[in-house]
């Protein structure tokens, strides 16, 4: 691979700070965005040849600066990874609404905040990858998890949108949907709403205790995330998204299965409403 200039949100962990290290092992140039002096400092450190910026995803109105002060200092960037985000683990009904805001604010928002910056700067120069890492559960759902699934079937469907809008300028757009893999997302980056309805405990308790019990067991391997990153941003036809994990492939795979079911059971109910 020629080397190129990635940018790559919340860089500091988890699958950030893998395909940031991959990239910079590779010879590619990385800049890597980090929420806070400590986190620059320790990206800094970890990572010597890397970049760090200080950049806070939600706040929308400095976005745009930052990206075009990181050009000016470092040269036209090639890829951007939008992979800052995080976990909200709650019962619809026991969750605050304020935790949704502040969910879809980083995972939906910031994410296309930062792609915004970038969508002219790719158009203008007819080149670029936007890889969006969404989750297999933007494509997937399960018990305790609306607010994140949510987010991430959002970030899913303006990812298609994004993609079919700037195909015409030559700029790759790829949703990443990683499923279950060994980074802190269900540790100490996730945010647990308090429990308050004991008639959801029979639902929800073994969900919560087996993700608990699991995290850093996890099967993937967020080093061979940041291989298989780096394999996707160098091809010439990339998919729209690309599951990554075992986990990923069934429990999406029987999710299509499924829904390809109840179609063909309700078919008749659909097509009756043709005028």
């Amino acid at each position: 691979m020629a080397p190129k200039t990635f940018f790559i949100t919340g860089a500091n962990s988890g699958f950030g700070f893998a395909i940031a290290a991959a990239a910079s092992r590779k010879g590619h140039t990385v800049i890597g965005t980090v929420r806070s002096p400590k986190s620059r400092a320790d990206l800094a450190e970890r990572l010597p040849d890397a970049r760090p910026v200080l950049c806070d995803v939600t706040e929308f109105d400095r976005i745009a600066d930052i990206v075009r002060q990181a050009e000016e200092d470092h040269g036209p960037v090639d890829v951007l990874i939008n992979n800052a985000g995080y976990g909200h683990e709650g019962i619809l009904e026991e969750s605050p609404l304020e935790e949704m805001r502040k969910q879809f604010d980083v995972n939906v928002f910031g994410a296309v905040a930062v792609a915004k910056a970038f969508l002219p700067r790719f158009r203008e120069r007819r080149r670029g990858f936007i890889v969006n890492v969404t989750s297999m559960g933007g494509m997937i759902t399960m018990p305790g998890i609306a607010y994140y699934c949510g987010s991430k079937f959002a970030l899913q469907g303006i990812s298609e949108v994004m993609r079919a809008e700037m195909a015409p300028f030559g700029v790759h757009v790829t949703a990443l949907c990683p499923g279950s893999f060994r980074t802190d997302w269900a540790g100490r980056s996730m945010v647990r709403t308090e429990r308050s309805i004991a008639e959801y405990d029979p639902l929800f308790d073994p969900i919560r205790q087996a993700r608990q019990a699991k995290s850093g067991k996890q099967l993937g391997d967020p080093d061979k995330l940041a291989a298989a990153v780096l394999d996707l941003v160098e091809s010439d036809n990339p998919p729209p998204q690309l599951l990554l994990g075992s986990d990923a492939l069934k429990l999406v795979s029987d999710r299509i299965e499924r829904l390809k079911q109840e179609i063909a059971a309700w078919e008749a109910l659909t097509v009756s409403t043709d005028g």
